[in-house]
């Protein structure tokens, strides 16, 4: 891949080593799920995890938090509450704020929680699949319950309007993730198909982002850095004796506990980065 963005593996490695020194601190607002994997991943990233899910005690949680991750897999009253709760505070205060639309484009009832948020709430960083992207952004998209399906061949496109109009850097993960902001679209080259046989991956690209924006001062690099390292931990999982998809995701949990900054400092990202506007 030809690449004219200037990042050195080295980059990356120092990102890994900077959230194992600093441990952020990163309150979750998501769905029963995948609540367990996220949690765990996010404290196999060397970050801390904490899920406040209620009204005012997420509110108080959001004054203590680094980073604050947002996920729409399941949109109870309560749990809805919680976030706009949270999202007040943390706007107040500055904290980056990571949402992951999970679903939308299915329903209405997800695509009406997901358009009060965004109203209302300024993110740092928006994370979703090609169909939950394409849906939020205003084009005709297929998501059938929290899977995207169809082609989207205007995704970068897509991506990038995301980005304009809500100023957030977009992720917009697929089989080649693609990481968008309002100049410029990138598209990623890391990962494993094992990984779409694994229920709450997208979920845990989520938690990956937040952890690395918890310990990261600038939006892009952590949005960029999180997706690397989550593919580049999906190839290397695949490289152990797994059986199956649950052998293989535990696996993946122990090859990103295991991950340091040494792993990937000799990796030529350059192969990897492919600028595409």
């Amino acid at each position: 891949m030809s690449n004219d963005y200037d990042l050195e593996s080295q980059d990356l490695a120092t990102s890994l080593e900077t959230i194992a020194e600093s441990e952020p601190l990163v309150h979750s607002v998501t769905n029963e799920v995948t609540m367990n994997d996220v949690a765990n991943l996010i404290l196999h990233w060397d970050a801390l995890p904490v899920m406040a899910d209620s009204e005012g005690d997420a509110g108080e949680m959001a004054e203590l938090a680094d980073a604050i991750l947002f996920n729409t897999g399941q949109v109870p009253d309560r749990r809805v509450d919680a976030m706009h709760d949270a999202a007040e505070t943390a706007n107040e205060l500055g904290t980056p704020i990571v949402l992951d639309p999970v679903g939308v484009g299915a329903t209405a009832t997800r695509r009406s929680v997901a358009e009060d948020l965004l109203e209302s709430t300024d993110f740092a960083v928006i994370k979703g699949n090609y169909g939950e992207i394409s849906a939020l952004a205003g084009v005709e998209a297929e998501v059938k319950g929290v899977e995207s399906v169809g082609d989207y061949e205007e995704i970068e496109d897509t991506a990038r309007s995301l980005a304009e109009s809500t100023g957030a850097i977009v992720v917009a993960s697929g089989v080649e993730d693609v990481v968008a902001t309002e100049d410029a679209v990138y598209r990623l080259a890391v990962g494993h198909e094992m990984l779409s046989t694994v229920v709450g991956t997208g979920c845990m690209v989520g938690g990956t982002i937040a952890a690395f924006r918890g310990a990261l001062e600038d939006d892009f690099t952590a949005a960029l850095h999180g997706a690397l390292a989550f593919g580049l931990a999906g190839e290397r999982a695949a490289e152990t004796d797994y059986r199956g998809p649950a052998s293989y995701r535990t696996a993946f949990h122990d090859t990103v506990a295991g991950l340091s900054g040494e792993d990937v400092a000799d990796v030529d990202l350059g192969e990897r980065i492919e600028r595409v506007e």
